[in-house]
């Protein structure tokens, strides 16, 4: 049974950076989840982009285990034979016997299994039960009562202490599953999750501390120069832009140059993603934007799989509107640009009355007036099976915004998720998210939050809330979130109302910066990246790995927590110049035109002072740096006294109540100095 639950970490390098490798010689590293190679969620991301750091550290020792589905394998997996003959006669074993051996190796490993939610924790509660000589870890990625919970309308974070657990889960009839999850927490060697507000929950709920708290990354692209994550941002934009002018075909009287595209994305959980408070948000940006004459246009995409039959005929007849718009403006390009070079070709000059005949004016007119339009542009791109009950058109229907003229916040469901194969807008969701200008997540339940993690990787600026896991991620090492393009909703100490208004003052001042701020802000956004690779994050879980194995195999590893000192921990500080929005402070905005390409080394604010890309994009380089600290704990081979690699602790409290975290002038001085 677990000997000690009071490791955590609570801040970005809460971990030593080991100087000795790990000896993994006899060690086997087993990962089981429902979600390996089988996309149902976040957790396939987990897996899918932790598993190349994981790889590089246990080689052929490592092995993921998941459901056999016909559509995995085929597009997900390599088969190959196995790499050792004990691995072969396992599986021979396995395949004629039913999965009952797992011993074979002629010398016995020691072995760590990692079970990922509920529907794998039953395997770690058999292997307690039979008392296999395995190291378990389980990783809660969301309570299921939790999530219920907050399904059903209730103040679960205020009332985390007071919930009758056996009743609720009951009442939901999930009892069996939650007493699956809750004997899976309690079995296990070590009990992680992945944010500290989803730690506090399971404590509440499964009535266990997570051991040590393991943030969810991914892996980072970095680019050689600043300018080509923009570049990409241009053309994925413009991709959008196609498909915008298709859309609102006979309304398009906006301007494009001055429109701004928001979105939400994800599982289609009306109140917990917070679409619900998006939606009320933008009625209020709208009117905004209207009484104070702004000549902003903002489209909101909501990416939310729902119940569909097929296109909807309208969304579809506007890309063929469009596509025939360019075809004919092309015909009538090329019998333009025979004509002038006919003319060129013999030395005069063309005759501008003679270079469109009337067959062109047809052409033209004709084209026109298939724009011609007397309904509004479509709110939803789908056919809806429940159209009168659904709760994202039900609230639009309520708010009033239907794409007229007069509106300048335009809304767009997309109730499937996106696909570069798809007739109507043909992009995939990576590039769909570099296009946008704003990621909006203001969930109400949210254990981690990848939605807004990728946009961060991809510079490009989110809404998230500090009941999120990232959102709280964010807060606790950034000194000030919203100066790097990540915008902290309250929505644990504010009501809903409170709530709405905070974020449309978010979505206003986004709106009034201007082209120069927005690319400073997306340059600040994707420097944050470091923060999120599993590079630098897997660290958590090779923690939780040599935690395990040291309260396994006690004889052979053994750890030693200790508390943790006053030098861990950092935050990332605000930049010295050009505040990401108006509404921030106005003295020091930067003056500049609209139409700047990429701002480099800007003329000098109002204070003085020269903005200097390069410059502050390196002292925030250098700012991301773990300070160092002295060795505190380690695992030791009891036999033969060799260091195996350590493990860093920190009080049990930080869990429940995260520590403030340093200055930055204690915990880098050195270093800025």
């Amino acid at each position: 049974m677990p000997l000690n639950r009071t490791l955590s970490v609570s801040s970005l390098p809460g971990l030593e950076d080991w100087d000795d490798e790990f000896d993994l010689e006899n060690t086997v590293l087993f990962e089981v989840a429902w979600e390996v190679a089988n996309k149902v969620g976040g957790i396939y991301t987990v897996l899918q982009t932790k598993a190349k750091v994981t790889g590089d550290e246990w080689g052929d020792n490592y092995y993921l285990v998941g459901p056999y589905t016909e559509q995995g394998v085929r597009t997900q997996v390599e088969l190959l034979e196995p790499p050792t003959p004990a691995l072969k006669r396992t599986l021979d074993s396995m395949n004629s016997k039913g999965c009952k051996f797992l011993a074979q190796s002629e010398e016995k490993p020691h072995v760590v299994a990692h079970f990922h939610e509920w529907l794998a924790g039953i395997g770690l509660c058999l292997c307690r039960a039979r008392r296999l000589p395995v190291a378990t870890i389980f990783t809660t990625h969301a309570t299921l009562l939790g999530r219920y919970l907050c399904a059903g309308a209730v103040d679960f974070y205020n009332n985390l202490e007071n919930f009758n657990v056996d009743k609720e889960a009951g009442e939901r009839q999930i009892y069996h599953r939650y007493c699956m999850e809750r004997a899976a927490a309690h079995c296990a060697h070590v009990f992680t999750t992945v944010s500290q507000i989803t730690a506090i929950e399971a404590q509440h709920l499964l009535k266990r501390k997570p051991d040590i708290v393991t943030p969810n990354g991914l892996n980072v692209k970095k680019f050689s120069a600043m300018h080509e994550f923009q570049n990409l941002h241009a053309q994925s934009k413009a991709r959008i832009q196609e498909f915008v002018r298709g859309h609102f075909y006979g309304h398009l009287d906006f301007n494009l140059d001055k429109t701004l595209y928001f979105f939400i994305a994800g599982r289609y959980e009306f109140s917990n993603k917070g679409a619900d408070v998006f939606l009320e948000a933008l009625a209020r940006l709208n009117y905004l934007l209207r009484v104070n004459g702004s000549e902003q246009t903002v489209v909101a995409f909501f990416i939310m799989p729902a119940r569909t039959n097929n296109f909807n005929v309208e969304t579809l007849k506007g890309q063929a509107v469009r596509k025939q718009l360019w075809d004919t403006a092309n015909t009538v390009k090329e019998k333009f640009g025979r004509k002038l070079y006919e003319s060129l070709l013999v030395g005069s000059l063309p005759d501008m009355n003679k270079m469109l005949d009337k067959e062109d004016f047809t052409m033209m007119k004709r084209a026109i007036f298939a724009t011609q339009r007397q309904s509004f542009p479509p709110v939803c791109t789908h056919n809806m099976l429940d159209d009168s009950s659904d709760p994202i058109l039900t609230t639009i229907r309520r708010i009033g915004l239907f794409n007229s003229s007069a509106d300048r916040v335009k809304v767009i469901f997309h109730p499937e998720f996106l696909s570069s194969t798809s007739p109507l807008l043909p992009v995939d969701y990576e590039e769909f998210v570099r296009g946008c200008h704003l990621g909006v997540f203001p969930s109400y339940y949210e254990p981690w939050g990848y939605t807004p993690a990728e946009c961060t990787v991809m510079g490009i600026p989110s809404v998230s809330t500090n009941l999120s896991g990232f959102g709280c991620f964010m807060e606790e090492h950034i000194a000030d979130p919203s100066a790097y393009g990540i915008y902290i909703l309250d929505r644990r100490f504010r009501g809903l109302d409170d709530s709405c208004s905070q974020l449309t003052s978010f979505l206003y001042s986004f709106c009034q910066q201007s082209r120069r701020q927005r690319i400073i802000q997306r340059n600040r956004t994707e420097r944050l990246s470091d923060l999120l690779d599993w590079k630098y994050l897997g660290r958590y879980y090779m923690s939780a790995r040599h935690m395990a194995l040291a309260k396994a195999f006690p004889e052979q590893f053994t750890y030693e927590p200790h508390e943790a000192d006053a030098t861990q921990g950092y935050r990332y500080p605000r930049p010295a110049s050009v505040p990401p929005s108006p509404s921030l402070s106005r003295h020091s905005s930067p003056h500049q035109s609209e139409d700047e390409e990429e701002p480099r080394d800007g003329p000098p604010d109002e204070d003085g002072e020269r903005y200097d890309e390069d410059e502050e994009a390196a002292k925030d380089r250098r700012n991301i740096r773990a300070p160092e600290w002295p060795r505190r704990a380690s695992c030791t081979s009891s036999t033969g006294g060799s260091k195996r690699g350590s493990v860093d602790t920190a009080p049990s409290s930080s869990v429940s109540t995260p520590s403030e975290p340093l200055s930055p002038a204690s915990s880098l001085g050195e270093e800025r100095n």
